[in-house]
């Protein structure tokens, strides 16, 4: 049987932990395809330190939203009027529910982006296209609909 949890070691953000589910996405092809990807384009031309990929910034936002859903729904932190606007999150697996939602939004948020990103989109793709488009098309796929 497999491990429940795993985690990546990050310069950032010193560990990333995600559970099987975030796994398996992490290891599908429209995910992996972004370690090939760079966050800030060709930026890294001019910066020779701006070489970070959009996998790993991918990573880093399902971490950070993990970190900031469990600071805003902690019930030490949560005020009355915030308890009566979503009551259902605050409650325990309805909070699991939406916090493993979130995650998965944002380890899948950068997914449509093609090589060179924002920067070459128009000539890459067609019209009537951008990456959020690419993003959808990618998160409907085949592949993505098993996981």
């Amino acid at each position: 049987m497999g491990k429940e949890f795993h985690e990546i070691r990050d310069p950032i953000h010193v560990f990333i932990r995600y559970n099987s589910d975030e796994r398996q996405v992490i290891d599908s092809l429209p995910v992996q395809r972004l370690r090939h990807i760079h966050q800030l384009a060709t930026s890294f031309l001019i910066y020779p330190g701006a070489t970070h990929r959009r996998f790993e910034h991918s990573l880093g936002v399902m971490e950070l939203v993990g970190r900031v859903f469990d600071v805003v729904t902690d019930l030490k932190f949560v005020d009355e009027k915030i308890k009566k606007i979503v009551p259902d999150i605050l409650k325990e697996g309805h909070r699991h529910y939406w916090r493993h939602v979130i995650r998965m939004a944002a380890l899948c948020h950068d997914i449509g982006h093609l090589p060179f990103s924002h920067a070459a989109e128009k000539e890459l793709l067609p019209d009537g296209w951008d990456h959020e488009r690419m993003t959808r098309v990618l998160i409907e796929s085949d592949e993505m609909k098993q996981i």
